[in-house]
């Protein structure tokens, strides 16, 4: 038996503590907050996306930052293995659009007190409102830690601390001074899966507007690095939702200058069929302003945007618009430019870009190699993905694999 301390009653550390304490080890989970799951229970807007309903190996093709570190964890905890683990402990889910998997009872705390209930029954000892200070090492052995209340000796210290995001439920970036503290090298922290402040002032008229089954394509210069499909929407700062959450992932380590978005409003249409939609849309108004005419096609917000940027007087009538003018329509419709200003704040981030170098962690155990019986999970390493699910999944998966691999 192991005498095991997990520091952070999060998605990470309360999986760790479970597997931990399931092979027989003494096991104490350490949380500065009063309660476990802060963080859970503001995630999915307070209902929670557990994890993503696809095979491991589409899930790593959605990991931004060190897939390849993840392979081994995300196979040997996949989310259909998420999905049992929780359904067994008696959380029941549901499948919703997008493939994402959420609490039948749209209630986050109900997934905190499904892994809490695990690590009750496997015996689990809880010390809440006690923080970690430090952690003690001794020939690069792991020996104890100090806390608030005092020192304590230990064989094994899991690090499930969490990032530098919503610091309000106790992300304060603990884990990384620890790391730091005992020789880990830290990868540069940026927030992930935020919103984006916009150049220009165009986007100040359209606070409030959503979008619906819009692409987002993603440039690095000339180079295009990825296109996302789905919702955004525009705010008093720029834009945000789904496709913009994951898009700040993608470029928060990147020279955002060179960042260029550009916005297919029409995905669903080509150059051809749109054009013949456009002309179907004059033929009817032809008689009638151009801004009438679009509000078949637009929402009423963007119009005014849309033939600004397209050089068209807004009071044209259809009857007098050029082809030029018509063709201009159409190139704006299916490539609206926006240029990234800059990254929304830690405040707002739902997760932490980099952390501990997974280069100094073993990918199967997510031990360090530096020092022995010390362990970092979830959001505190260089590991980080799109939105769906699937950062909790690997807070899942990692804490799985550093509390499962603590045997006699």
């Amino acid at each position: 038996m192991k005498n095991v301390a997990v520091i952070g009653a999060g998605a990470a550390g309360l999986m760790a503590a479970c597997f931990a304490a399931k092979n027989g080890n003494k096991v104490t989970l350490f949380e500065k907050n009063e309660k476990c799951g802060k963080k859970i229970y503001i995630t999915g807007k307070g209902r929670c996306n557990v994890t993503h309903n696809c095979s491991s190996a589409d899930f790593l093709d959605n990991v931004v930052n060190n897939s390849k570190f993840l392979t081994g964890a995300i196979y040997s905890f996949s989310p259909e293995k998420c999905v049992k683990f929780f359904e067994e402990g008696g959380l029941r889910l549901k499948l919703e659009r997008g493939a994402r998997y959420f609490p039948v009872s749209d209630k986050a705390s109900d997934v905190t007190k499904c892994l809490e209930n695990y690590c009750i029954n496997a015996g689990v000892n809880f010390k809440f409102s006690e923080e970690v200070k430090k952690i003690n090492v001794l020939h690069s052995t792991v020996c104890g830690i100090i806390t608030t209340n005092g020192e304590y000796f230990f064989d094994k210290i899991i690090v499930c601390t969490g990032g530098l995001s919503y610091p309000s439920t106790g992300s304060t970036g603990d884990g990384y001074k620890f790391a730091e503290s005992v020789g880990h090298r830290i990868i540069s922290l940026k927030q992930g899966l935020c919103g984006l402040n916009l150049k220009g002032d165009f986007y100040k008229n359209l606070q409030g507007l959503t979008l619906k089954n819009v692409t987002l394509s993603v440039y690095n210069g000339e180079k295009l690095l990825k296109d996302f499909f789905g919702e955004m929407l525009f705010t008093h700062f720029g834009i945000s939702g789904p496709i913009v959450l994951s898009t700040s992932s993608l470029i928060n380590r990147l020279d955002l200058n060179k960042i260029r978005i550009v916005l297919d409003l029409k995905p669903a249409l080509s150059n051809e069929q749109l054009e013949k939609r456009i002309l179907r849309d004059f033929e009817s108004y032809k008689n009638k302003s151009i801004s009438n005419c679009l509000k078949e096609l637009l929402p009423s917000a963007l119009i005014s945007e849309i033939l600004k940027r397209s050089n068209i007087p807004f009071d044209l009538k259809v009857n007098s618009v050029t082809k030029a003018q018509r063709l201009s329509l159409l190139t704006t419709l299916k490539n609206f430019d926006i240029l990234v200003a800059s990254l929304r704040d830690f405040t707002e981030a739902i997760i932490t870009s980099g952390g501990v170098d997974v280069k100094e962690i073993n990918p199967k155990t997510m031990e360090s190699k530096k020092v022995s019986g010390l362990y970092f999970c979830g959001e505190v390493l260089d590991v980080d993905a799109f939105t769906g699910g699937y950062n909790l999944q690997i807070a899942f998966a990692t804490g799985f694999a550093a509390g499962n691999s603590i045997k006699d």
